[in-house]
């Protein structure tokens, strides 16, 4: 069962965006874990309110991948980031990106998001601007920074 195609529907319905879904075992038990977000960040009233629609849903097509927990969350302050439209959105944000091939010499790189067009990210490093296939990027997240004043 397709779990995303599923439940996008009904987060989009709920002005939320999905960012993922995925079944995980934890501790000898499963956990659904779904991840959704909106400009300006959830609250926990969205959240409980996505969590019931979830719920419904995932009842009315019966998901049944034996005894499971049902977690809805926000992406917390050091967000995934997945698609060009994530990191296009995070313009002049802080990341750390790793890379399937390394560059400079590093496979991991921190750094400002300068522009995300096509296919590249640019990013400004320690070493200078770099650009990135998105292709090449393995994981992203941005970087949480103390004492910012965002």
């Amino acid at each position: 069962m397709d779990v995303e195609g599923l439940l996008r529907p009904v987060v989009e319905a709920a002005g939320l965006e999905l960012v993922e879904a995925a079944l995980h075992r934890e501790q000898g038990r499963r956990v659904l874990r779904i991840t959704v977000d909106r400009e300006g960040g959830v609250d926990l009233e969205a959240l409980s309110d996505a969590s019931e629609r979830l719920s419904r849903r995932l009842d009315l097509e019966g998901f049944d991948p034996g005894p499971y927990s049902l977690e809805v969350s926000s992406p917390g302050l050091e967000r995934p980031l997945y698609e060009p439209r994530d990191f296009a959105r995070r313009i002049g944000q802080r990341v750390k990106v790793k890379t399937a091939t390394a560059v400079d010499g590093r496979r991991t790189l921190s750094g400002t998001i300068l522009g995300a067009e096509g296919e590249q990210l640019k990013m400004a490093t320690d070493g200078g601007e770099v650009k990135l296939s998105f292709k090449d990027i393995t994981s992203a997240r941005t970087v949480f920074e103390w004492g910012s004043a965002r």
